[in-house]
């Protein structure tokens, strides 16, 4: 039984995240919004980014010193389990948008560039933004699903080449500063992190999931004595965040404050009273995939069946719609994503079984 390693209060900060990034998908069409609502909404792209960090962080606690010390049985066993969490809600998604696709063709109203055919393999196979294609398609937010597969297949690489724990704490603060600053200078000038995400995407996934498991890394040196390093990734957090109000660039400022926020995150998970460790924002954080990926389709079809001006929806019909993500979310996590994860993580437990039963069938026949 492979042992769970969680901090509560990140798992609560990801529920909120996803829904960060719902209200963005949407803004647009929420009738007479508030101009500063709008503006905080049109700012939930960067939830992603907190995604890519938390994830980087979450997979060096629970696999970093199993694949060291388990080889490369070790790297098979931690890839499978990976494609058990993300490929099954991906795929049933996935359908549904091909099932929409083949309704709205039936009707004459196919749109081949929001649903292209040609291009079913390669999301089929979470390569959709590898720099195979230049736009986004299908489900949207899938997008980010195929940046994070391609840093579960390079995790091990990252694992087996740089041990955190032989480092010394200023070369990895050295480490991920240097990281991000890379990640500006990749970012080409862009003015934002969500600019033309089937170019940037990829790189910003990859370096942050890093950043992400050098974090970690520090979190197990100072979390026994938290407080003087949350009061110093306080400091860096509210400085980038002036930074960037002052004009400085969001690719270089905003990962940096996220990144100093998870680590604080972190450092109080745990603490009596934490609000994000509450039951209810607690079972946003589980459920939060299925917000993540479950969210644009609906909308979509929410629009078709209940809206006719999608740029004037009134807030009572807004209202149905967070709702029924929120009822589609509990769904789709009970009845789609934790079965089928757990079938898949019983599998090569099932095979190995079945192995010596159809041999020693073979051998009486």
């Amino acid at each position: 039984m492979m042992q769970r390693h969680e901090l509560r209060a990140l798992t609560g900060m990801r529920g909120i995240a996803a829904w960060f990034v719902v209200l963005y998908h949407i803004r647009l069409s929420i009738a007479g919004l508030p101009p500063f609502l709008l503006d905080i909404f049109a700012k939930g792209y960067l939830a992603v980014d907190f995604f890519f960090l938390l994830s980087g962080f979450v997979i060096w606690l629970s696999w970093g010193d199993r694949l060291r010390s388990g080889g490369l049985s070790a790297v098979s066993g931690f890839l499978w389990r990976r494609i058990a969490r993300i490929w099954p809600l991906h795929l049933f998604m996935l359908g549904c948008a091909v099932a929409l696709a083949l309704l709205l063709a039936s009707v004459g109203r196919h749109d081949p560039a929001v649903y292209p055919f040609a291009e079913l393999p390669l999301h089929l196979l979470l390569l959709q933004n590898w720099g195979f294609t230049d736009h986004l398609a299908w489900n949207d937010p899938s997008w980010s699903i195929s940046t994070e597969w391609a840093a579960y297949l390079l995790f091990p690489l990252l694992a087996f080449g740089m041990d955190w724990r032989r480092v010394p704490s200023w070369a990895v603060i050295a480490a991920i500063a240097a990281s991000l600053v890379l990640l500006h200078a990749l970012m080409a000038d862009a003015p934002t992190l969500g600019t033309d995400i089937a170019i940037f995407g990829l790189r910003r996934c990859l370096i942050e999931f890093t950043v992400g498991s050098a974090l970690c890394a520090l979190w197990l040196r100072w979390r026994d004595a938290p407080t003087l390093p949350s009061l110093a990734m306080l400091a860096v957090a509210v400085s980038m965040l002036s930074a960037r109000t002052a004009g400085a660039p969001e690719t270089l400022t905003i990962p940096a404050a996220f990144a100093a926020l998870l680590l604080i995150l972190a450092l109080i998970s745990g603490r009596r009273g934490n609000p994000l460790e509450f039951q209810a924002i607690h079972y946003l954080g589980e459920i939060s995939y299925a917000t993540y990926l479950g969210h644009f389709l609906l909308f979509v079809l929410f629009k078709l069946a209940f809206v006719d001006d999608a740029h004037a929806i009134p807030p009572i019909l807004i209202a149905l719609y967070l709702t029924l993500v929120l009822g589609s979310s509990v769904a789709l996590y009970h009845l789609v994503e934790r079965p089928a994860q757990d079938w898949m993580n019983r599998l090569p437990a099932i095979l190995r079984r079945a192995g010596p039963k159809a041999q020693a069938s073979a051998s009486s026949s």
